[in-house]
């Protein structure tokens, strides 16, 4: 191969050019990114971004240094049009063709919005203008600030507003946010740190719609499906995120809420790789820093290599950092596991925390902590070191993402 291109100027096609490079490759390197941005650390966006702990300088994910070892040519705010029948020829939104012998997917996904007009302070917060345009409005006084789901980006939004001062409610459509990731009496568990940040939670309704004031077309209320009116200077739409997959139609890669690729990440075609949150591999897409992170070294060797020599399947691991409290969690869990606090206490809203195991057939599946980082890492390192081999007979339950909750 003498020219890569690698779709995707975040986190993983970062990770796809470093390998790239690590691995020999030293041809023509192009990444090309929607955003005008070099790469950066999202997580961040949800917290210290928002509350100013963080700055945008903090947030690279290279420098300088860095950008001229990778040796590579970047193609910043040009989106992806099509990919050609063959897999060679990136289309570029301003009409360029990109003519590559191997071609890495790192698109990643996008925010879900609400349906009906746009309206002036209803924010996503997916991108850094996403947290820049929430920042600024954040920061105009008080506000009455309502979160549109209750999953891992809206529980982190809430508690960094609620600790800039903002009257916060949460709504989520299900009986108990994060429910499908921690089951259910995990989940009570952690609801209950919305109580200990002084934020409102409202479950088992949904949101019917939004409504403006006419003169200005600002949003000024939440209509619940239960016919509540929740009065809002800010909204924030937390509904989960869709695969950024709609500029591959026509071309001869399946696409099924992900790029479909084998264990490996190679797609139906040896010279096309998919990595991160834009890829379902083995039939899994799974939305985890750590994937972005591990899935690129396998995907570049197998794609140098012209077909899959090697597979993937890292054990899953997530954090959120909400209300001064860290919820990390690891493993595999299966709606049928029992689950057993080993450490501590449950009784969040008091400032406790606890590491809890989940268990099926006498075998630690899973392993939950708040606020118990060590014996976390220690119990993640064992679960990792026992884990089963081979080919992965429960990757249906590696799906950890947002559900969405409108």
């Amino acid at each position: 191969m003498r020219t890569v291109i690698v779709v995707g100027a975040s986190l993983a096609g970062l990770y796809a050019a470093r390998e790239l490079r690590a691995q020999g490759f030293d041809g023509r390197l192009v990444l090309v990114g929607a955003e005008p941005h070099r790469p950066y650390d999202r997580p961040p966006l949800s917290k210290g971004f928002l509350t100013g702990d963080t700055d945008e300088g903090q947030l690279a994910l290279s420098d300088a240094e860095e950008t001229a070892e990778l040796d590579a040519t970047w193609l910043l705010g040009a989106r992806a049009r099509a990919l050609d029948a063959r897999g060679r020829t990136v289309v570029l939104d301003d009409g360029r063709t990109l003519a590559g012998d191997g071609v890495v997917i790192a698109t990643g996904a996008s925010a879900r919005r609400l349906a009906g007009e746009p309206l002036a302070g209803v924010h996503t917060l997916r991108t850094l203008n996403d947290a820049r345009a929430l920042r600024a409005e954040l920061t105009q006084g008080p506000r009455r600030v309502v979160v549109i789901g209750g999953g891992f980006i809206g529980a982190e939004t809430a508690s960094s507003c609620a600790a800039l001062g903002h009257e916060v409610t949460v709504v989520e459509a299900a009986p108990l946010p994060l429910a499908a990731q921690l089951g259910q009496e995990m989940a009570q568990v952690c609801a209950h740190l919305h109580a200990r940040g002084g934020v409102r939670l409202l479950t088992g309704v949904g949101v019917a719609g939004l409504r403006g004031g006419p003169a200005n077309g600002t949003v000024t209320s939440v209509e619940l499906s239960d016919g509540r009116q929740l009065p809002a200077d800010v909204v924030v739409v937390g509904i989960g995120a869709a695969p950024t997959t709609d500029w591959l139609a026509g071309s001869p890669l399946a696409v099924d809420a992900g790029v479909l690729c084998d264990d490996g990440c190679v797609t139906s075609l040896p010279q096309v790789v998919a990595v991160g949150d834009a890829a379902r591999v083995g039939g899994v897409r799974a939305e985890h820093w750590t994937s972005a992170t591990e899935q690129p070294r396998v995907a570049v060797r197998n794609l140098l290599a012209g077909h899959t020599v090697e597979s993937v399947r890292p054990l899953p691991y997530f954090w959120s950092d909400q209300y001064g409290s860290r919820v990390q969690f690891a493993g595999r869990r299966r709606p049928d596991d029992t689950v057993r606090v080993v450490e501590g206490t449950t009784d969040v809203t008091d400032g406790g925390g606890f590491l809890a195991v989940y268990e099926r057939a006498g075998r630690t599946t899973a392993v939950l902590a708040v606020d118990r980082a060590r014996p976390f890492m220690k119990a993640r390192r064992g679960l990792a070191a026992e884990r089963p081999s081979g080919p992965a007979g429960e990757r249906g339950a590696d799906l950890v993402t947002e559900p969405v909750r409108a």
